[in-house]
């Protein structure tokens, strides 16, 4: 039996109504969907942050942490990998002689017992704390390694065409020791609370003997040097981020030698 005119004529307004609200319904869903489904976009950790070192012989280090990762599996286990390349100079001193040819090699002095040092320097660094809390004040144990290409300058006769030229070798090194911090805050701002970090270390770092005397072929050397050292620091964000530390040789390096060695630094953010 067919419905009569007029009731089909009623009801499709209705029926059209209906549709038209589950379309807007169904895109309504879809876009709530694709927009819970957006990830949040995060900003890569690269030239975020870096150093300037001043040691007390004038010689000046640079140096940016090009990236920062971390290797393992999010949440349990991983290790830091940061990779960092630098310049080092000494702006303070003529190291010339009358040939234009750099005296001596004593930079690599403070390069070898410096863990942040290298034109480029691929290493794994952090603290283990003992107890883990969200006070600021805790004690934990300290740690860095990794691989470094530094550069020396070959010596020689000023006659020899090659005495002058700079010549870059690989130099594995590996730092660990004591760490404590405490809290440190600006007197107008206890919101903003930092650290202040006290830190002794024992470092030690090896090159191949064979690659030291390519450049320094009067060196009589195992290729291994040790050392340790004292320091302290304050980091407040958006405040100061300086260090201090000192550093001794266990073993007096073949090449020129001063002691006492000191470092002060100045660090920067940009996150």
């Amino acid at each position: 039996m067919k419905p009569p005119l007029p009731i089909l004529v009623w009801l499709w307004p209705c029926l059209a109504m209906a549709q038209a609200k589950e379309v807007s319904f169904l895109q309504r869903s879809d876009t709530t969907k694709t927009v819970i489904r957006q990830a949040p976009v995060v900003k890569p950790e690269i030239f975020t942050s870096g150093f300037i070192d001043i040691m007390n012989n004038g010689q000046v280090n640079a140096s940016a942490r090009f990236i920062r990762l971390f290797i393992g599996e999010p949440g349990k286990f991983s290790v830091p990998l940061s990779l960092y390349s630098g310049v080092s100079a000494n702006n303070f001193q003529n190291q010339t002689n009358a040939a234009g040819v750099l005296r001596s090699n004593d930079h690599l002095v403070n390069q070898y017992i410096n863990p942040l040092s290298g034109l480029v320097n691929i290493s794994s660094d952090g603290v283990l704390f003992f107890k883990k809390t969200d006070r600021p004040t805790k004690v934990g144990w300290l740690y860095h390694f990794g691989e470094r290409v530094l550069t020396g300058v070959r010596t020689g006769p000023v006659t020899n065409p090659q005495t002058g030229k700079p010549v870059s070798f690989l130099n594995s090194f590996a730092s660990s020791g004591f760490y404590f911090q405490t809290g440190a805050w600006e007197r107008s701002n206890n919101k903003n609370v930092g650290v202040c970090w006290l830190a002794a270390r024992y470092h030690i770092c090896y090159t191949n003997p064979a690659q030291l005397r390519e450049f320094l072929p009067d060196i009589q050397t195992n290729g291994v040097y040790t050392g340790w050292s004292m320091g302290f620091g304050v980091e407040v964000s958006n405040l100061v981020n300086v260090k201090v530390l000192y550093y001794k040789y266990l073993k007096k390096p073949e090449i020129d030698y001063a002691l006492p060695i000191y470092q002060f630094s100045f660090s920067y953010s940009l996150k």
